[in-house]
C-alpha cells in the first residue's frame, strides 16, 4: 500500500539521479500516451470493420481540421505547464496559486470560444479542402460533435499539464486510462450495437473525456498540501495571464501553423483518392504509437527543466537533457523497428482490404528512421520549453514544416507526374515528413547548443544557477 500510494506522491525532479527521476515520470506518461492514442484507434478500428472504408477516410479528414481549432487549448496548456512546474520548484505556494485558478478560468473562456467558432467555420474548411463528397457529411458530423463537447478535451488536457507540472504524471494516466476503457465500451456500444456510425464515435470520445475531465479537477483539489485552489484565485490576475499566454502563444501559434500545413498537403492527400486518404489514416493512427516515447520523454524534459530552473540548477538540466535524450532515442529505435517487422498485422487491424493494408505498410516504412530523429527534437524541445524558451521551438517547427514538408511534399509531386500517376507520385506525403523531422533534429541540436535558450525563465534570477 505504502508502495502505491508513492507512484501517486509528486515527483520532485531537483534532487536524486537525473535519468532515474526522468524514467520515472516519463514511464506513467507514455502508458498515458498510449491509452490516449487509443482514443483515435479504436475510433477508426471501430468505423472501418464496422462502417467501412469511406468512414474511416472521413475520420482521418476531420483530423487536421480538429487539431488547427483546439489551438487555444494547447497554449494554455503550455504555458500552464511551464509556470506550474517553475514555481513548484522554487516551492512558491501563492504563485503557484494563482497561475493554476488563473489557467482554470482561462480554459473556460478557450472553450466557449471554441465551441461556437469552430462549429461555424467546419463546414466551409472542409469545402475549402476538396473533401470529397462521399465523405464529407460524416466529416462535418463527426468535427460538430467533438467541437460541442470540446469542453472534456480542453479541461483534460490543462488539468492533466498542470498535474504533470506538480511531478504527477500517474494520477492523470489513471484518470486517461478509465477513460479509455469507458470510450471502447461506448465505441461498441453506439456503433456496432445501436449503428450510430461516424456520429456514435464523437458522441463516445466526448464523454470520455468529459470523464477524464472530472478525475482530474477532482484529484487537484484534493492536493492541498501544494496550493490553495480558492475561489478568489480563478478571478483572472494580468501578471499571470500575460505569462501563461506569453509562454502558451509559441505553442499554440506552431500547433496552428503546422495544422494549417497538414491541411494544405490534405488537400493533396485528398487529391489522391478515398483509398489513399484512408492508408493515410492507419498511417497516422500506428504513428501515433511510434511518435508516443518522444513525446512522453518531451513532456517530461519540459517539468525536468521548469523545476530544475526554478530551484536554479542549470548545470542538472545540461545532464538531464543529455541523458534523456539519449533514452529516448534508444526507445524510439526499438518502438520503431517492432512496428516495421509487423507492420502488415498492424495495419491490418483496421481494414480486411489487401491492397489497402500493402499500401499503408509500404508508406509507414518511409517514415521509419525519422522516429529517431524526431526523439532528438522532441526531448531537447521540451527542456527549452520549460527553462522559458518557447520561441525557439516555435520557429524550428515553422521553418520545417512550411519552408521544408510542404514544397517538399508538392515538389515530388509535380515532378513525378505521368501518365500512370496524373497527379504525381504518393509517397510525396511522406517523403516530405521525413524531411522535416531529420532537417528539424539538426536544426534543434545546434540550438540546444548554442544555449540561449538558459537565459529565458519565469522567474527573477538571482544568485548562483549551479546545484549544490
Amino acid at each position: 500500500m505504502e508502495m502505491l500510494k508513492k507512484f501517486f506522491e509528486p515527483v520532485d525532479m531537483t534532487e536524486g539521479s537525473p535519468w532515474k527521476k526522468i524514467v520515472f515520470f516519463t514511464l506513467p506518461m507514455l502508458l498515458g500516451n498510449i491509452a490516449q492514442q487509443l482514443y483515435n484507434t479504436v475510433d477508426s478500428v471501430v468505423v472501418g470493420n464496422y462502417v467501412g472504408d469511406n468512414a474511416l477516410a472521413s475520420v482521418g479528414s476531420a483530423g487536421p481540421i480538429l487539431n488547427l481549432l483546439i489551438v487555444l487549448f494547447v497554449g494554455i496548456s503550455v504555458g500552464a505547464g511551464i509556470m506550474v512546474s517553475q514555481y513548484f520548484g522554487a516551492k512558491e505556494r501563492e504563485e503557484l496559486s494563482r497561475t493554476i485558478g488563473n489557467c482554470i478560468t482561462l480554459t473556460l473562456i478557450a472553450t466557449v470560444f471554441v465551441m461556437v467558432a469552430a462549429s461555424l467555420v467546419a463546414r466551409p474548411l472542409l469545402e475549402l479542402l476538396d473533401t470529397p463528397e462521399s465523405i464529407i457529411e460524416w466529416c462535418h458530423s463527426y468535427l460538430l460533435i467533438l467541437f460541442i463537447g470540446s469542453g472534456g478535451l480542453a479541461f483534460y488536457n490543462i488539468l492533466s499539464g498542470i498535474l504533470r507540472g506538480l511531478g504527477d504524471s500517474m494520477s492523470a494516466l489513471v484518470y486517461l486510462l478509465v477513460s479509455t476503457v469507458l470510450n471502447i465500451i461506448l465505441d461498441l456500444l453506439f456503433v456496432a450495437q445501436m449503428d450510430m456510425g461516424v456520429n456514435g464515435v464523437a458522441l463516445a470520445t466526448v464523454i470520455a473525456q468529459a470523464v477524464s475531465a472530472l478525475l482530474c479537477l477532482f484529484r487537484l483539489m484534493r492536493m492541498t498540501d501544494l496550493f490553495d485552489l480558492k475561489p478568489h484565485y480563478l478571478k483572472l490576475a494580468r501578471r499571470h495571464t500575460m505569462k501563461i499566454v506569453q509562454l502558451g502563444l509559441p505553442s499554440g501559434i506552431t500547433q496552428a501553423i503546422l495544422s494549417m500545413a497538414m491541411i494544405v498537403v490534405q488537400s493533396l492527400t485528398n487529391s489522391f483518392g478515398e483509398m489513399f486518404i484512408a492508408a493515410n489514416v492507419i498511417i497516422m493512427r500506428v504513428d501515433g504509437f511510434a511518435m508516443m516515447p518522444n513525446f512522453s520523454f518531451g513532456t517530461a524534459m519540459t517539468t525536468y527543466a521548469g523545476q530544475n530552473v526554478g530551484a536554479r540548477m542549470h548545470d542538472r538540466v545540461d545532464r538531464g537533457a543529455k541523458q534523456g535524450t539519449l533514452m529516448a532515442m534508444g526507445v524510439s529505435a526499438v518502438l520503431t523497428s517492432l512496428i516495421l517487422i509487423f507492420g502488415k498485422a498492424l495495419m491490418g487491424i483496421f481494414t480486411k482490404t489487401p491492397e489497402l493494408v500493402d499500401l499503408s505498410r509500404e508508406m509507414m516504412g518511409i517514415l521509419a528512421v525519422g522516429y529517431i530523429a524526431m526523439a532528438v527534437t522532441q526531448s531537447l524541445s521540451g527542456v527549452m520549453r520549460g527553462a522559458g524558451d518557447t520561441m525557439t521551438p516555435m520557429w524550428i517547427s515553422i521553418a520545417t514544416t512550411i519552408l521544408i514538408r510542404v514544397p517538399i511534399a508538392y515538389g515530388i509531386a509535380f515532378f513525378t507526374r505521368s501518365p500512370e500517376f496524373p497527379g504525381g507520385r504518393q509517397e510525396c506525403i511522406f517523403i516530405s515528413l521525413l524531411c522535416s523531422w531529420i532537417l528539424g533534429a539538426i536544426i534543434t541540436f545546434v540550438f540546444y547548443k548554442k544555449g540561449k535558450w538558459k537565459e529565458k525563465g519565469v522567474l527573477a534570477p538571482t544568485e548562483g544557477g549551479t546545484e549544490g
